[in-house]
């Protein structure tokens, strides 16, 4: 008689990538191709060796292009801010999102370049409305290539995503407040700020970002690929409540308040210093710290 094959088996561990259960394994037999599934304290699913899928973008008419990353579907849980002391279930469907934070190369192509008009034409972009010039230096004098775009309102950020969606023909919009966490937590992190040492590696706060915002894609990515998600700049999203709303920290905030939980709502002081009546409606002319990435549906 031929002699038995004994068959080995190794199980890992990894944090959340594909997996729409929040957590996967991998079962590989060791002489065989074969891929199982177990049943072991739970469902266990698979979860690909592979990175997140993505595509590039391109602005026709120019160099300047920009990466997307495809966030899977699932729930993510997150208080009531209607109701202190609920927790919601916040159910997500499968989107796409911005590897980095929108970029002056990005925003500027939009806000500043004439010699795109008849790409724009074409498109049906020209008829988007596009920003008068700041008050004071575009940039704030932290400089432009590379770095994030700053200072815009919410509306402005939301006519960059219309003129995006024509130029482009996909859909393209602000992040919700739920997708935006969801994202940046990446089935990995909790709500609560991080112990510093592992906040380092991340995210630019006001201990190690020279008071500036920094370029982007330059600290380590979260477990779905995304550059920045805390910190550098506050990104605005469509809050639960459907108000505009900045998640996230800056770089001008401390440690303990650049988490997934992280808010703020704009105030006055955010325009304190515009000398014009009505304050600009394009740009911030006091919240250097507050940017955004852009989300696509398909």
């Amino acid at each position: 008689m031929p002699k038995r094959q004994r068959l080995t088996f190794q199980i890992s561990y990894r944090p959340f990538q594909a997996c729409p259960f929040g957590y996967a394994g991998i079962l590989l037999p060791m002489q065989s191709r074969w891929l199982m599934m177990l049943a072991l304290a739970g469902l266990l699913c698979l979860a690909p060796d592979d990175k997140p899928k993505t595509f590039v973008e391109r602005l026709p008419g120019t160099t300047v292009q920009f990466e997307m990353v495809e966030i899977p579907s699932g729930v993510i849980e997150m208080p009531d801010p209607e109701s202190p002391g609920k927790i919601l279930r916040v159910p997500i469907k499968r989107f796409w999102i911005g590897k980095t934070e929108v970029s002056w190369d990005e925003y500027g192509t939009y806000a500043f370049n004439r010699e795109i008009a008849e790409q724009e034409k074409q498109r049906g972009a020209d008829a988007i409305a596009k920003p008068s010039k700041p008050y004071g230096a575009i940039d704030r004098g932290y400089g432009y290539e590379g770095n994030p775009a700053i200072g815009m309102t919410y509306a402005a950020a939301q006519r960059y995503c219309e003129w995006l969606s024509r130029m482009t023909g996909r859909k393209y919009r602000l992040p919700t407040e739920a997708e935006w966490e969801y994202a940046c937590r990446a089935g990995v992190l909790k709500r609560e700020p991080l112990p510093v040492e592992q906040l380092q590696k991340i995210a630019w706060y006001r201990d190690n970002s020279n008071n500036k915002p920094q370029p982007v894609g330059k600290k380590e990515p979260n477990a779905w690929g995304l550059h920045d998600m805390l910190g550098n700049v506050m990104e605005w999203c469509q809050g639960l409540d459907g108000k505009p709303i900045a998640c996230g920290g800056s770089f001008k905030d401390p440690a303990e308040k650049v988490h997934p939980g992280a808010r703020e709502r704009q105030t006055p002081d955010w325009n304190m210093t515009d000398p014009q009546y009505p304050k600009s409606r394009w740009w911030l002319s006091d919240a250097p710290f507050v940017g955004f990435r852009v989300v696509c549906e398909e």
